[in-house]
């Protein structure tokens, strides 16, 4: 995201944006931006054959090691760890209509981090 770019839409400060999207929205744009990105990968690892690496670079990342670290810090496990896990629970389950995956896998930060340090 284009902090400053956006900001200009908005006729405000950089800063200003990002207090406000926080305020609006409970997260910055960038922490925004990787809850995105980590649902997207989440899906794709449960859903196609792509590697890790593929995925981390289908969503946005040019780092493997930001991308697992990141991956680990919202959703508790490594993206392989996921990958296996959900493909246990589809073999024994079946069909799992997307939006009860969408409900059960989005990532979350801990309550602390919503919060913000002011709040």
């Amino acid at each position: 995201l284009d902090i400053p770019a956006l900001a200009r839409v908005a006729c405000a400060s950089p800063a200003h944006f990002i207090r406000g999207f926080k305020r609006a929205f409970g997260e910055t744009p960038h922490q925004y931006l990787m809850t995105r990105r980590i649902e997207r990968a989440k899906a794709l690892l449960r859903t196609t054959d792509q590697t890790v690496t593929e995925v981390c670079l289908a969503v946005g990342f040019t780092s493997l090691g930001s991308f697992s670290s990141t991956f680990r810090r919202l959703v508790g496990e490594s993206p392989a760890e996921y990958r296996r896990r959900w493909r246990g629970v589809q073999r024994n389950v079946g069909y799992i209509p997307t939006c009860f995956l969408m409900m059960a896998t989005r990532p979350r930060r801990p309550q602390a981090a919503r919060q913000g340090h002011g709040s």
